[in-house]
């Protein structure tokens, strides 16, 4: 591609802007090459047909925040890769009702508000938005998160009681827990500032032994019909 040259310059000098307003519109997704929206401002042009949207603007791309259903097997810890892999537009969900535009620019400056292991399933949240990670991480004790975990054993004749009185990680006060039988192999956990792997040590000091666990609410927002492995923007008038 020896007369190529890069998208943002080309647009530069086909709409009369700076280098820095043509990559502004690129990564805000207003800018087709042959039809199709390219992010990339370094992208390689040579003859295509470039358009820019006729609604297109220079406004700052507003953080964004997604709700997602991590399948079991998948960690989401500290690496996000394994879990940016599976944000495709392909599994966002139906009913995701934002209206937002996807960008490759929210997969970028992410931060992981609700972390997960990978044995457990269900609901975890990414964000770029400081004001929900001041929320869901520095002020976690005071977001309760709800929990299934589907058990196997017998459980101790008191066990349910000292669940619900809460049994303490090594070195940490017990904190309020809230544990109920959904039927003979399911218990229902809603407690606040769990840490990964806490439901699975609280069974196994009554007897249980805990075949699979999933988070199906963090706060006030349920994970209701969001499929696993399917994401959704955060709307705005929505709540944790």
């Amino acid at each position: 591609m020896a007369d190529s040259t890069r998208l943002a310059k080309r647009l530069a000098e086909l709409h009369a802007c700076s280098r820095r307003e043509a990559q502004q519109y690129i990564e805000g997704g207003w800018v087709r090459v042959d039809g199709e929206i390219i992010e990339e401002p370094g992208f390689r042009v040579e003859r295509q047909t470039i358009e820019l949207a006729p609604e297109a603007t220079l406004a700052p791309v507003a953080p964004i925040t997604l709700l997602f259903n991590k399948p079991a097997g998948i960690e989401a810890l500290g690496d996000l890769a394994p879990v940016l892999a599976l944000l495709t537009p392909a599994m966002r969900s139906a009913e995701d009702r934002s209206g937002q535009r996807f960008l490759r620019k929210h997969l970028t400056g992410l931060t992981l508000a609700a972390p997960l292991g990978k044995v457990a399933s269900g609901l975890i949240v990414l964000t770029q938005d400081f004001r929900i990670t001041r929320k869901l991480v520095d002020d976690a004790t005071r977001i309760e998160h709800e929990y299934i975990a589907e058990v196997s054993g017998q459980i101790a004749a008191d066990g349910l009681a000292r669940l619900n009185a809460g049994i303490p990680l090594p070195g940490r006060p017990p904190g309020a827990v809230k544990v109920s039988w959904q039927n003979e192999t399911r218990l229902r956990f809603a407690a606040k500032a769990l840490k990964t792997g806490h439901v699975t040590l609280m069974c196994e000091a009554v007897g249980l032994t805990v075949t699979s666990m999933r988070r199906i609410r963090i706060g006030r927002l349920a994970m209701a019909g969001l499929a696993a492995g399917q994401w959704r923007y955060l709307l705005g008038y929505e709540r944790f």
